[in-house]
């Protein structure tokens, strides 16, 4: 597999070697080793999750207080979506800036995602299915949302999804800077000190 990082620090693109025959497909889309060689730290798996959307569905933006946070490991597993990445770490250099990745059963990459980072994703077929592993179950008290149609956040989607479906807690969130406000949102500092210790755990 191939494993490059994004243009958000922290998170990463992986893109696995498929092997094909008469019978059909195989292929690694997740190898410990391989990905922390790569990363620098491992992924602390906890919970395994996996949704399906219908076309226009949108997930996010999703983010977890850290510590501990919640690293995600996201790919699909039928369908498409277009899946983002926002740096919603306060100080970050990239900070209000967002990348995507097309994940799809064609090329079957995933995205990683490191603690702190905001993540949506939108379907671009029916029966999208997503499949993700975090590395923390989930924990509603240090759970939050920022509205993915916040125009500070400017995420662009792809004309192919269609009308856009949100759930209420998503279009009810708040935008970026009455998160900054609040005072909701990971610092680039209290992250980067989260993933140095991550990573003496796992030399």
């Amino acid at each position: 597999m191939q494993i490059r990082e994004l243009s958000i620090p922290d998170a990463y693109v992986i893109t696995p070697k498929q092997f094909g025959d008469d019978r059909g497909t195989f292929l690694e889309w997740y190898r410990f080793d391989t990905f922390g060689d790569a990363v620098g730290r491992p992924l602390d798996l906890r919970q395994g999750n996996t949704s399906v959307s219908k076309r226009g569905v949108v997930r996010g933006i999703h983010f977890a207080d850290v510590p501990r946070g919640q690293a995600k490991y996201v790919t699909v597993a039928h369908g498409a979506v277009l899946d983002f990445v926002i740096d919603i770490r306060v100080g970050s250099p990239t900070f209000g800036q967002w990348d995507s990745v097309l994940l799809d059963q064609q090329d079957r990459r995933a995205v990683y995602l490191s603690e702190g980072l905001g993540h949506a994703f939108v379907a671009l077929t029916d029966d999208a299915t997503v499949t993700y592993l975090v590395s923390d179950v989930y924990n509603p008290s240090a759970e939050h949302a920022i509205n993915p149609l916040d125009p500070e956040v400017g995420l662009v989607f792809p004309a192919e999804a269609g009308e856009l479906l949100l759930s209420a807690k998503d279009t009810e969130a708040p935008g970026l800077s009455e998160s900054v406000a609040a005072g909701l949102l990971p610092t680039w500092d209290a992250t980067r000190d989260y993933y140095d210790s991550m990573s003496k755990v796992g030399s």
